[in-house]
């Protein structure tokens, strides 16, 4: 057998040193004499690019960091309003739920655009119902694309209905589900859809869900507003919208709530 090969990178090698002499040194870090990127008007390693912002993460999993819109925080519900008037939920041992049959939605008095959002909810223990009747609700972003809560422990639905699922479009990618009376986490990373001056679709939304640290939508396209038995469509609306939880006669509870919104890049 021939001996084996090693791989050097003397290149790369040399390219940090270099950066970081450069910053020993006192210099800016970054260099002025390499391509420019794509369709871009910064250069590869460009030492006039702005830094990016420094957040400080939240101290445990599930936290707010410190550029986030908290909005619900466990202590009241302030930051929302109901479907027509004030909030009619009630804060239960830190969450907030609908304790009552037809009390109707949580919107939030705020509006965001692309945003990545955070939530954490439990389904009721002991699990009551089956299908759609068990744990149900949603986060409805812009009040009209529906990422799906429902408590799918060991509770078969259409695919296209369970919790993690763009309601009605694209089921999960898998059940990642905690048993019920257990939290589950969504992370929603949303990119709000743009039109054109005529009302049609320009860039169609598109949105990753990550359930208890599982991905299980992947930069999926929406297809349109949430429709039931109907296919989803498109009507024009503005750059912002409210985030809405939806109730659909299930005691959900919903805990940490946060938003961020997020800008294009420097």
């Amino acid at each position: 057998m021939p001996p084996r090969r090693l791989l050097a990178l003397p290149l790369v090698a040399t390219t940090f040193v270099a950066g970081a002499l450069a910053i020993e040194e006192g210099k800016k870090p970054g260099y002025k004499d390499t391509p420019y990127l794509p369709g871009d008007k910064w250069r590869v390693h460009d030492a006039d690019r702005p830094h990016p912002p420094v957040v400080t993460p939240g101290a445990t999993v599930g936290q707010a960091p410190s550029d986030a819109v908290v909005l619900f925080d466990g202590k009241d519900l302030s930051k929302w309003r109901g479907d027509h008037g004030d909030a009619t939920w009630e804060v239960v041992d830190g969450s907030a739920v609908a304790t009552k049959k037809g009390v109707g939605s949580l919107v939030s008095r705020e509006e965001f655009g692309d945003c990545q959002i955070h939530l954490e909810w439990t389904a009721p223990n002991p699990p009551k119902g089956n299908d759609q009747g068990r744990g149900n609700s949603g986060v409805l972003i812009f009040g009209r694309y529906e990422i799906q809560v429902l408590d799918n422990f060991n509770n078969p639905t259409y695919a296209d209905g369970h919790a993690g699922a763009v309601y009605g479009q694209h089921p999960p990618l898998v059940n990642a589900l905690r048993p019920p009376g257990e939290w589950q986490s969504y992370d929603i990373l949303f990119t709000a859809p743009k039109f054109k001056d005529d009302g049609s679709v320009d860039k169609p939304a598109h949105v990753t869900v990550i359930v208890n640290g599982v991905v299980v939508q992947n930069n999926a396209e929406i297809i349109g507003s949430v429709a039931f038995r109907a296919l989803g469509r498109y009507q024009k609306h503005g750059p912002k919208g409210p985030i809405v939880l939806q109730d659909h006669g299930n005691p959900v509870r919903f805990r940490n709530i946060w938003v961020r919104p997020i800008g294009a890049e420097s």
